[in-house]
């Protein structure tokens, strides 16, 4: 199913856009991730409900959670919402490293 992509918010679209100058590698990554996921929004891994941290749950008002695996251990989260019952929207809620992933989790 196709969807429209939004950013979490204006300073993570920011962020996502001085990456193409600081890491223009992970920026390409991210830009073929968000391809994707606009062209099946459902490419991601779902997160069990009662997996999703509760950090995200309160932070971003979401009640699911997908991951999409980029290269190099990096990891891009992104929620799904149907505002209209038409469309899909993927809402990108961030990007992090390995680390900062199991970290998130817990693992």
């Amino acid at each position: 199913m196709e969807g429209i992509i939004i950013f979490s918010g204006g300073e993570l679209k920011k962020a996502f856009e001085d990456l193409k100058e600081k890491d223009p590698k992970l920026h390409r990554h991210i830009e073929k991730a968000l391809s994707e996921i606009r062209s099946n929004v459902f490419c991601g891994r779902n997160v069990k409900k009662n997996l999703i941290p509760k950090i995200l749950i309160q932070k971003y008002n979401i009640n699911n959670l997908w991951i999409y695996n980029l290269p190099e251990g990096w990891r891009l989260l992104y929620a799904l919402t149907s505002p209209d019952k038409i469309k899909v929207l993927a809402i990108i809620l961030d990007w992090m490293s390995h680390k900062d992933y199991e970290r998130l989790f817990k693992f």
